[in-house]
């Protein structure tokens, strides 16, 4: 545990999460006390770090935020809110002049512009960039510079929150336990307000381009916590995960294809051609599938990216280009073996365009929220956008709420909970449930991944539960993996057509009739008789 404050005297909210979302809503709410609840080291563990495409943003002459609202609007499939969408995409540009101004040095042209490169699905030059392939990484430092050198800002790292504790209808805490729990027990912080940024689904499945920590913990503590859920069906698979045999699996950037890279497979027939008319450009979810028929169908996929970047590639994308060589290949001159990994979760606890839940006391910002700026479908690079837009909302919004009201003494409430409350789990995680974590993302990529169906989805619930029952109360990390999982079955199977991410071999065209959001509560899917509801 490392702290600004060792005491950790008092604050003003509990921030669970230290990606694009968490840090932005932490730095915004400053000089108001906050703490910041990490599962690890401050920058290791959060996506946004991985992240390699980049930010949109209208930045060009011939952009604007209307066009890119529409091209949001286009990818979304058709459920997107549109004034959601306007507002994120109105806000863009004034978030990367923030960044900027924090020190992040986004890429230039020799003329000292932005350098905007273009993504599956915008009709314009339109991503901002970080070392060309490093965005994500560039913006967590100018991030974390800020935050260490921000004296209301407490870090707690390699803690991690188990539940939210509720009282009267509202989130009132958190329990957490250090990750290296010694026996000392669980921790109930108290705030007045507490954030969800905690990422997030991609370790529900077997393959995924997400760090290890992304495993829908945040979706599973609302969900007890009674908050409302939306879109939790729409699973982005990224397609061009590179196939080489690690966990999580290194992602080749949808920026190759926008500079002109294509994917083949091993006869050399570019398929993707045949599929859609923007080809390698399609939306993610179009791409994906298309990959994953080439599969099925006993078909090995590659990226060739020989003509497109050739003796460039080690310059311009120097983050996969590096990924690459430490796995013997030479993207320059060899093709890159790729395949769909869960990505990106589009759904999640549904918020207002202040970040704030269903549930008073509670907010959610980043890819933990449902917002409804994604839709069905994610327009590439939106997903840093939207961390940087819903997270400075979501603080701005708890600083309005508790202007007049006083920081809670957080450590006096510590030593109360361990004297006055006994901990629901045993332990954050217990290495003998390994074997049942394995089958669970087994299951899931099976029966909930690229192409589902009625019969899997069944199959896959009445196994959840089965492992529900097995865990107990073990392990807090395992029975929210568990929770969450269930909860995204349930929405996939309710949503009886295929759209965008969510496609349905038993429903495989569009129904009209279903073109809106899906919401979801919790208290009626069977979760609560099976993980009790925690309160103060």
């Amino acid at each position: 545990m490392r702290s600004h404050d060792p005491a950790m005297r008092s604050a003003s909210a509990i921030i669970i999460g230290g990606g694009i979302a968490g840090l932005t809503a932490a730095l915004k709410l400053a000089p108001r006390p906050v703490v910041l609840l990490l599962n690890a080291p401050l920058g290791s563990g959060a996506s946004t770090g991985w992240a390699q495409g980049g930010i949109s943003a209208a930045m060009a002459p011939g952009d604007s935020p209307q066009q890119h609202a529409s091209d949001t609007l286009c990818a979304a499939a058709g459920i997107a809110d549109a004034a959601i969408v306007a507002l994120a995409t109105s806000e863009a540009p004034g978030c990367i002049e923030d960044m900027i101004a924090m020190g992040a040095l986004f890429d230039r042209t020799p003329g000292g512009e932005l350098a905007l490169g273009r993504e599956a699905a915008h009709s314009v030059n339109r991503i901002v960039h970080i070392g060309g392939d490093g965005t994500g990484a560039g913006l967590m430092r100018a991030l974390i510079a800020a935050v260490q050198t921000c004296p209301s800002i407490t870090v707690v790292e390699n803690v991690a929150a188990e539940e939210l504790m509720t009282s009267q209808g509202r989130v009132c805490g958190v329990i957490a336990r250090a990750i290296d729990d010694t026996g000392d027990g669980p921790l109930y912080l108290r705030v007045p307000a507490v954030v969800l940024a905690t990422g997030g689904i991609g370790g529900l499945y077997a393959v995924t381009t997400n760090p290890p920590g992304c495993t829908g913990a945040g979706l599973a503590m609302a969900a007890k916590a009674g908050a409302r859920l939306s879109d939790l069906e729409f699973v982005q698979f990224h397609p061009t995960a590179m196939d080489i045999g690690l966990a999580p699996a290194p992602l080749a950037s949808e920026a190759l294809r926008g500079e002109g890279a294509v994917l083949v497979n091993e006869l050399g027939d570019r398929f993707m051609r045949r599929e859609h008319a923007a080809a390698e450009l399609a939306p993610r979810d179009v791409v994906a599938r298309a990959i994953w028929r080439q599969m099925r169908d006993g078909h090995k996929v590659f990226l060739d990216c020989r003509a497109a970047l050739g003796d460039t590639f080690a310059q311009r994308f120097p983050t996969v280009y590096a990924l690459a060589m430490k796995a013997g290949i030479n993207p320059s001159t060899d093709l890159i073996p790729v395949a769909p990994a869960a990505h990106y979760h589009m759904g999640g606890v549904a918020t207002d365009s202040n970040g704030r839940t269903s549930v008073p006391g509670l907010w959610a910002c980043g890819e933990v929220a449902a917002t409804g700026l994604h839709g069905a479908n994610r327009l590439a690079s939106n997903s840093l956008l939207e961390g940087l837009v819903f997270g400075a909302r979501a603080a701005l919004d708890i600083a309005a709420q508790n202007e007049s009201a006083p920081a809670a003494p957080v450590e006096t409430a510590m030593v109360q909970f361990r004297a006055q409350f006994r901990a629901q789990f045993w332990a954050y995680d217990t290495p003998e449930l390994a074997p049942l974590v394995q089958r669970l993302r087994e299951l899931m990529s099976l029966h909930a991944g690229v192409v589902r169906n009625e019969a899997g989805l069944r199959a896959a619930l009445g196994e959840l539960d089965g492992m529900l029952a097995e865990a107990g109360n073990r392990s807090a990390r395992v029975c929210n993996m568990l929770v969450a999982a269930r909860l995204v079955c349930i929405a996939a199977l309710r949503r009886c057509e295929s759209r965008g991410g969510h496609y349905r071999e038993d429903y495989p065209e569009t129904d009209p009739a279903q073109q809106r959001r899906s919401f979801l509560y919790p208290f009626h899917t069977g979760v609560e008789p099976q993980i009790a509801r925690v309160r103060a």
